[in-house]
């Protein structure tokens, strides 16, 4: 794996490196081959400025600010502002500029950030798999490298993840509602962390659903994603303070991992193996409410119901700009009444109580990010049932994390030359920052890599 953003901002600190050269390093791999089709819209010129001034900045004796002009890329859902947001869709080709930058946008650019472009993304963020039938598919870097298959990158946030994994960008803002943020960190062997979704704010991010909606960030590695979320969410972390085996972490057998490929239960279960050797005390648990997912889910769930929300009148002329199966998946929400949204609502709040009452005293759970590694492109691009088939399996453990209100983090737990495997670390609101330390702790234990350590 290259460098990570912590390795890149010390070499500046050192004087090793210079923001401009890190930058033209960044946009010859936004110009390669493996970065095809990942950007809706590039900002390169505005990137090097960036770079530029971040250097003029520490010349100058200046304090440098926590990014240093370092490459970043935002999705096609956060309003850049100068630049027209689109959502990965034809049907909003006619956008206006953006008169001001998204929230989470401002605050990395206050915190020195250079936007490379708007990433490619599954239109409108709805589909795990990452397919863009307006723009392209943006290929699987990391799995074409290995066996020189083309692959998914995985989605919503495709581009944004292959961005980072071709080394066009040091982390990628991004969103994540059912695992948009970690299904292609996990297929790419990367890092996702999807924090509780009140701690960032979405002002000037597109919508999907906006009772699960969550701005956040792929990146490199555990410590990457803890620097991010410190950015995008304006609070900083304590310092880490148990050691490994005083987490009293849990593995959950139902539902999580049914149907899982064999070459990611070998994974799951190799690093459940190293950090039991590591002293970790890992205890298998039993969660009931899990059971009741498929109700909470019935006719396409909050996904369904918010977006149709959004997307109605657009639907009734400019429905043939839309993906098709993107349109079919919104139109699932026309079905659900009032009544049937504040039902739901309301069964939200009664599972989350349920699931956190089970969870008392759990410091982590573990689970496979996703159930497979990265399917082949083609038979996607061909067959819906293939497609919605894979979809859902792909959604399947992330969007619990999700539904609970929850925080989780995908880190890679494949071994190198094998095709990546997530391990996902995942809890109830508001504990990300044990997440984050215990995650931190994992990472050496099972990655592949980590860059600049």
């Amino acid at each position: 794996m290259p460098l990570d953003l912590s390795g890149a901002l010390q070499r500046l600190r050192d004087g090793r490196s210079t923001s401009l050269e890190l930058m033209r390093e960044s946009l010859a791999a936004a110009r390669s081959d493996a970065c095809q089709q990942v950007f809706v819209r590039e900002f390169f010129d505005t990137a090097l400025a960036s770079a530029e001034a971040a250097d003029l900045l520490r010349r100058s004796g200046l304090p440098g600010s926590p990014l240093q002009g370092l490459a970043i890329s935002v999705k096609d859902l956060f309003d850049v502002a100068g630049q027209p947001t689109t959502g990965g869709s034809a049907s909003l080709l006619d956008a206006p500029i953006a008169a001001a930058d998204a929230a989470c946008v401002a605050r990395l650019r206050q915190a020195g950030a250079a936007f490379i472009g708007h990433s490619n993304l599954s239109e409108f963020a709805f589909s795990g798999v990452g397919i863009n039938p307006h723009h392209g598919t943006p290929l699987n870097p990391v799995t074409r490298a290995l066996d020189g298959k083309t692959r998914i990158p995985g989605g919503s946030t495709s581009g944004g993840a292959v961005s980072v994994a071709c080394g066009a960008a040091w982390a990628a803002l991004g969103s994540d509602t059912g695992g948009s943020i970690r299904i292609p960190a996990a297929l790419q062997g990367l890092v996702g962390f999807k924090n509780t979704a009140r701690l960032t704010p979405n002002e000037g991010c597109m919508p999907l659903s906006t009772s699960l909606d969550t701005s956040c960030a792929v990146t490199r590695s555990v410590r990457d994603a803890a620097l991010l979320h410190e950015l995008l969410s304006g609070q900083v972390l304590p310092p880490a303070g148990r050691p490994l085996a005083r987490w009293r972490l849990g593995v959950v057998r139902e539902l999580m991992q049914d149907a899982l490929e064999p070459a990611v239960a070998r994974a799951f279960e190799r690093a459940l193996q190293r950090l039991r050797a590591a002293g970790a005390q890992i205890e298998e648990l039993s969660l009931a409410p899990l059971q009741e997912l498929p109700a909470l889910q019935a006719q396409g769930g909050l996904p369904a119901a918010e977006s149709w929300a959004w997307h109605r009148q657009r639907l009734l002329t400019r429905e043939a700009a839309y993906d098709p199966r993107v349109a079919l998946r919104i139109k699932r929400g026309a079905t659900i009444s009032a009544a049937d949204y504040i039902d739901l609502l309301q069964a939200r709040r009664r599972w989350i109580a349920a699931m956190q009452a089970a969870l008392q005293g759990v410091d982590t759970l573990l689970s496979p990010t996703v159930p497979m590694t990265a399917p082949e492109l083609a038979p996607l691009l061909t067959s819906d049932d293939a497609f919605f088939a894979t979809n859902t399996l792909l959604l399947r453990n992330t969007s619990v994390v999700n539904l609970l209100d929850g925080c989780a983090l995908s880190l890679p737990c494949h071994e190198a030359g094998e095709l990546p495997v997530g391990l996902m670390l995942w809890n109830s609101a508001l504990r990300d920052a044990d997440l984050l330390a215990i995650a931190a702790q994992i990472e050496p234990l099972v990655s592949p890599s980590i860059g600049g350590h």
